[in-house]
């Protein structure tokens, strides 16, 4: 089965340095379909802001158009909602995912369950590439740093999405490694400092390692290639039960070398949702009005194609009327916060929908 590549940034995921790196990925697709997740930085005042700071510069300096996927709370979202994002997910063949909170993040990732999700972008040959807050939820183990660093909380771990065991290492990951923020003080092992650091990894089971990488820089693990490269300004660091292994900039180091003696690749997951035809709205309305477990994962399709109309150019009629079809359903089981959204859906996709006593009618809406 074809892999693809998880990359490691440090930090400075839309500076110059990282230009010549996101090429380098995005040049390994023959489809590139780039989205940006925003939970990282979900909790923030200005996430449209940043959001459209990092599809400016995907569009400007790399000339790919980057979807943005808004997802900032699991507890605010529907069961509708999560399954769209993770269909999103699934279907991109280039995931990035950015600055924030490790701890934000993974209060929204683990639930949703999306480490399956980003498990088969990489086993479908995909890039994941992940910086900074985003990078640090990959572990077995993740860091708080915020509550650690800001809110003075002694060190402690919470479980991570431990994608890494997809490529067989043990291990929880450090970026802004070489941090110098603090000037006077210690800044580095992003933001810990190597005395809180080392507290930390006293705590870490037997053989998980600490996989450190410092700003500006890419650890790019190839799972077809079974290595991991180093791009950018500066290293990556293995550092294991006392040991540290300067992984130096420019080199390329076989997995297998860091793999502890206790860990091992985990099994690839088979897709646990039966794959759905894109262009066939009424097929898709018809398994949304049968239930069980493909309903929802139908209806999310109908959802997508009725804001986006679908891959090229279709017959609108057959798409609204298994949406509408869907909606009725879901009022006449007293679903009504679904069908408010499915009716969201198209009014959001230029479609004007009216109530009548003979059901619903719909018209498209006239553009000027």
């Amino acid at each position: 089965m074809t892999k693809g590549v998880l990359a490691l940034l440090g930090s400075g995921e839309t500076g110059p340095g990282m230009t010549k790196i996101h090429r380098s990925l995005l040049a390994r697709l023959s489809d590139v379909r780039a989205v940006n997740l925003d939970t990282a930085y979900g909790f923030q005042e200005n996430v449209p802001q940043m959001t459209t700071k990092l599809v400016d510069y995907f569009a400007t300096s790399l000339h790919t158009k980057l979807e943005p996927i808004h997802f900032t709370s699991f507890e605010g979202s529907t069961d509708l909602q999560r399954t769209i994002v993770r269909q999103q997910v699934r279907n991109a063949t280039y995931v990035f995912a950015g600055p924030g909170s490790p701890s934000y993040a993974l209060a929204q990732w683990l639930p949703l369950g999306l480490v399956d999700d980003l498990g088969q972008v990489l086993a479908d040959g995909g890039v994941l590439c992940f910086s900074s807050a985003a990078a640090e939820t990959l572990g077995v183990f993740s860091a708080p740093i915020y509550e650690i660093y800001k809110v003075g909380a002694a060190p402690y771990w919470l479980d991570g999405l431990n994608l890494m065991a997809a490529v067989g290492l043990d291990c929880v990951v450090i970026p802004h490694f070489d941090n110098k923020e603090g000037g006077n003080y210690d800044t580095s092992c992003c933001y810990l400092g190597e005395r809180r650091l080392v507290l930390l990894e006293s705590q870490l089971p037997e053989g998980v390692a600490t996989l450190g990488v410092d700003e500006h820089t890419a650890l790019v693990l190839d799972l077809e290639r079974d290595s991991l490269h180093v791009l950018g300004k500066s290293h990556g660091y293995w550092r294991l039960n006392g040991e540290v292994r300067v992984l130096e900039n420019g080199s390329t180091t076989p997995l297998d070398e860091l793999r502890s003696a206790n860990s091992s690749k985990l099994p690839s997951k088979p897709r646990t949702t039966q794959a759905i035809s894109t262009d066939q709205p009424h097929d898709l309305a018809q398994r949304a009005l049968r239930g069980g477990p493909d309903a929802l994962e139908a209806l999310a399709h109908l959802v997508r194609l009725s804001a986006t109309g679908g891959e090229g150019f279709i017959d609108p009629a057959p798409l609204v009327d298994g949406v509408l079809a869907a909606r009725l359903n879901a009022r006449a089981a007293g679903q009504y916060q679904l069908a408010d959204e499915l009716r969201d859906a198209l009014v959001r996709a230029g479609i004007d929908v009216q109530d009548t006593p003979e059901g619903a009618a719909w018209s498209l809406r006239e553009t000027r």
